[in-house]
């Protein structure tokens, strides 16, 4: 398992390639602008595309997806059905471009190659927000940062749900590497000591 990280878009969002080096097919994750310069780096990695995948349906993470389909049309497309439903919205723009969009949710797991790409539906920062957990590394989003936490003031974001989300990562048994939306990667060890929203969450009963 291989992931590489470019930063795309004009505040800079992660967009992953998840690479199952075994079987050399690859998966982008938050494609969320500048498609040529995604195009370019995947024809670098020699692997063939057999996922586009969104931790959310802000156009930070989509814009690119529909030219992406085009260009790779035997990828499939997947978000959760709630981050999908705003055709025309700036928030949610994607619904209505991609023919075949696919819906994921929480508990379905998505084979690539020798991996398995697990979803667990964590909202807050939108409705439909979900964390794509693979081997040793959580795809976050925008629900945890590195030292933080996504926002719950635009359309659909909940405080409350976003707080039950961290609490939930928290949880999980282990040291992930935690590879958000923006900004830097961390570890679920450096989060559990040192974000203060996910320890507010933790603690919460």
């Amino acid at each position: 398992m291989k992931v590489k990280l470019m930063q795309v878009g004009e505040i800079g969002t992660n967009c992953y390639f998840l690479i199952d080096t075994d079987s050399n097919v690859l998966a982008v994750i938050d494609p969320g602008d500048e498609p040529e310069l995604i195009q370019e780096a995947i024809e670098e990695t020699g692997a063939e595309v057999n996922y586009i995948l969104l931790t959310h349906g802000h156009y930070d993470h989509t814009t690119a997806v529909p030219a992406l389909h085009r260009v790779y049309p035997g990828a499939e497309v997947y978000i959760h059905s709630a981050d999908a439903n705003g055709a025309g919205g700036t928030l949610f723009p994607l619904a209505g471009q991609v023919e075949d969009l696919k819906f994921y949710g929480e508990g379905d797991t998505l084979p690539l190659g020798s991996l398995t790409i697990q979803v667990l539906h964590t909202p807050g920062h939108s409705p439909g927000s979900v964390t794509l957990k693979v081997g040793d590394a959580l795809f976050c989003g925008d629900t945890l940062f590195a030292g933080s936490m996504g926002r719950t003031d635009l359309r659909g974001g909940s405080e409350e749900q976003i707080m039950a989300s961290l609490k939930r990562l928290g949880q999980l048994e282990g040291n992930f590497h935690v590879l958000p939306g923006h900004m830097q990667t961390s570890n679920l060890d450096q989060e559990r000591k040192f974000n203060p929203y996910l320890r507010m969450a933790m603690n919460q009963g």
